[in-house]
């Protein structure tokens, strides 16, 4: 049971936890609880946290499938979107959308 979580019928504090989300106790009202996605602790090389909008600087050469040339390193990659999966920043480089690790880059 979380203190921060109350029902959205009665707004009474005192929610029963479920297989896939809340009840609660005094108005029997069921709901979903708050999906976890994943993004809440994506780490840069530095261990630094990332969070939709920053900016990171790529700390290693980068080949791409199908273009001549790939990312460099040292390349500064602005506006970050971070997305569930094992490549965990979406982005534009060079005109290009990309995934990249999060593992390749660091908060600039």
């Amino acid at each position: 049971m979380s203190d921060a979580v109350a029902c959205p019928i009665c707004t009474m504090p005192d929610p029963l936890d479920a297989v896939d989300g809340y009840e609660c106790a005094t108005c029997g009202h069921e709901w979903l609880g708050d999906p976890d996605d994943g993004l809440s602790n994506i780490v840069d090389a530095n261990g630094n946290v990332l969070a939709s909008g920053d900016a990171v600087t790529v700390i290693k050469d980068l080949k791409t499938d199908g273009k001549v040339g790939g990312i460099k390193s040292g390349t500064k990659i602005k506006s970050i979107r971070l997305v569930p999966g094992d490549h965990e920043i979406d982005a534009k480089v060079d005109g290009r959308q990309l995934l990249i690790r999060a593992a390749f880059v660091k908060k600039a």
